[in-house]
Formats: C-alpha cells, structure tokens, sequence
C-alpha cells in the first residue's frame, strides 16, 4: 500500500492555516502545517511533500524567499509550488512570483474548488510517481533475483557438465573409430558448446551483479592468443576461410585468457553470420607504440535497425532464423572484456564494400595496473 500523500501549508496566520486544511483534508492526504518559513523549511528535512501551499506575505521570511530556498536545494528542488495572496493581481509580483518557482498563483478569497482541483492535480501525479518508483523497485529486485539464479545455475550445471565430457574422452579414446567413440565425439562436441554458453552466462552473472567482468593484467602477446583461437575454429569449422595479417608489437599487459574470448567470439560471430563461402578477415595492428588494434571483417551487412542493440545481450532473438546459436551473449561479453582494458569496440556498417567490420582498440598498459573492472551497461 502506498503511503500518504502529503501537502505542506504554509500561512503565518493560523486561521488561514485551518481554512486551507478544512478545504483539502480527504483520505490519503496528510496535511503539514508551518506559521514561518523556518518551521516550514524544517518540515521538509523530515517528509516528502506532493505539494507546498505558500502565503506570499509573512514575517522574517515571506513566501518568495521561502520558495528560492526550496528551488536550491536537491531534496525540494522539484516541489510544484502554489503562492497563496491576499493582495492585488500586481504582474511584477506575479512575474516574481514564477521565478521563484510558482507553478500557480491562488489569490484570496479563494475559491473552493478551485483549490481542490488544483491540489487534486498534483496528488494524482505524486501517486503516480509513487507507483512507478514502487514497480521499478519490484522489478529491479526481481531481475537481481533471476540473475543470482542464472549465476548459481550456471555454477552448478558445470560439474556434471564435466563428469559427461570426461567419460566422453575415455570412451573416445578406447574406441577412436567404432560407433561409440563417433557418438563419445558427438558428445564431447554438444558439451564444449554447452560449456561455452555456461561461461557466457557466468561473464553475464558476473558483469550484472559484481560490477563488471574482471581482468588480471599480465604481459603477453596477442600473436601467439590469436593463433590459438584460430586452430581451434579452423578445427571445428575445416572449411572456413579466415585471412590473418600481422604488423607491428602484438605485445602489451592484458588478460590472456579473456582476450581469446574476445577474438573468439569476434571471429565466430563473423564466420556465424557472413556470407556463406567468404574469408573472414582478421588484421592485428601493432604499429602504435601506446595500442594495439584489432580489425575483425566479414561479407555481409547487419540490418540497421539492430546496431543501435548490437552489443546488449540477449540479442539473439532478433536473428534471421536458423542462423541463431548460443545465447546472443558473444558481443556483450567482447564488449564487457574490451571496456575492462580500458579499451573500445565499435562496429562500421556496410557500406560499398558490403562488409561488416568491428574493429577493438586495446591500450597496451594502464599506469596504475592491476585488477580492472568494466562499466557495467
């Protein structure tokens, strides 16, 4: 249940204050009452008001200074102001009245349900404003829920996931050719791919809920962690044409492991989604002595619409069908990866040339070193 709205009234006569509160008193509203600015400005301090019904004319602090005290500070700054006076329509008060911070101007006697109308307006709002910051705290807590779930999910389903493609190998290995080893080597194949999407779940838990994926800087070099990855996707995907070309220091303090992540799924991604039967090109740029640059390219155009989504996760539902593997994690974790280094990613889309291009930029050291952590999108 939602609390109480509240609407602060502010009148150094007490007779006015228990006018305005006969005429606005109804269920869910509390009223607030202050004889002064100071006693006004205290309230404040203490409660969230939906309204400020301000007397223009009082003593020691008057209705204008009392609103351009409000307007400066963070907690009230936003409280919609209505001047409460007894004197003239004079436009240069009016006029001053506005800059102060006045959302309206009731002038006396008032008309009742002027009043209410106008009050009513800002309740309604505030309730409003109350329930979206209820659902947002709902929902907030229900996705940090599901992700401490895909995160202990993902933690517990390696195990067994372990058990499986060991015995795998030991059958494999006693029968290399029969039929149960191809099957023990179907089962190996299922297994490292459901590995894979383990671990991406995990980066995913991990960049959600700790902050970002960390990295553990140590000296090492991109040409060897390439070569690598490219064995094993040449392994898994014999006829796949990729097209290395290598210039410059490929050397700098980086996480070894997580950067074979980075080309991996870069590499992937491009042999997944671009045209049948083309090479993938891949360019290692050294040349800088303060980065490096790696330049990932393939055949094909993404569709405009998905870049400005390209790198949240779960994109993989937006793909042309059948052409989906894995859980459309592979781009964001690159980019969790690369932001960790202190680096950026970034995506050119087709233009004469037809050809997707990602290019990384990876500074070869930060000055104060160790664990980094990335920005969490």
């Amino acid at each position: 249940m939602l609390a109480p709205v509240k609407c602060l009234l502010v009148d150094d006569l007490e007779e006015n204050l228990l006018a305005l509160s006969a005429l606005l008193r109804g269920e869910g509203v509390e009223l607030l009452q202050a004889r002064s600015g100071a006693q006004a400005l205290e309230l404040l301090l203490v409660h969230d008001v939906a309204l400020a019904l301000l007397d223009v004319q009082m003593p020691e602090m008057d209705g204008f200074q009392l609103a351009e005290l409000m307007r400066g500070s963070e907690r009230t700054r936003h409280v919609p102001i209505i001047f409460v006076t007894a004197g003239g329509r004079d436009q240069q008060r009016i006029f001053k009245g506005y800059e102060s911070g006045a959302v309206d101007f009731l002038f006396k006697p008032i008309e009742a349900h002027i009043l209410r109308n106008k009050a009513e307006v800002f309740f309604q709002l505030y309730r409003q404003k109350q329930q979206l910051a209820h659902e947002l705290r709902e929902r907030t807590e229900t996705l940090r829920l599901n992700e401490m779930f895909v995160a202990m999910l993902g933690h517990d389903l390696r195990n067994p996931l372990n058990a499986i493609m060991t015995s795998a190998t030991l059958l494999q290995r006693r029968a290399p050719d029969d039929v149960t080893g191809k099957t023990a080597g179907r089962i190996l194949q299922g297994g490292r791919r459901m590995s894979a999407m383990i671990e991406n779940m995990l980066d995913l838990a991990r960049g959600r809920l700790a902050g970002g994926i960390a990295v553990q800087r140590e000296p090492a070099d991109l040409g060897p962690i390439v070569e690598r990855v490219l064995q094993e996707l040449q392994a898994a995907l014999p006829e796949a044409r990729i097209v290395t070309r290598r210039s410059g220091d490929l050397t700098g303090e980086w996480d070894a492991e997580r950067l074979s992540q980075v080309v991996a799924n870069l590499v992937g991604n491009a042999l997944q989604h671009g045209e049948p039967g083309e090479a993938v090109d891949l360019v290692l740029d050294g040349d800088d002595p303060a980065q490096l640059t790696l330049v990932v390219a393939n055949a094909g155009c993404i569709a405009p619409e998905l870049l400005p989504s390209l790198f949240d996760p779960f994109r993989g539902g937006e793909r042309p069908r059948g052409r989906s593997e894995g859980l459309g994690l592979g781009l964001y974790i690159v980019q969790q990866i690369v932001l960790a280094h202190g680096g950026r990613v970034d995506v050119e889309p087709c233009g004469d040339s037809n050809r997707t291009v990602f290019t990384v930029v990876l500074p070869r050291r930060i000055a104060d070193g160790g664990t980094l952590r990335s920005r969490s999108s």
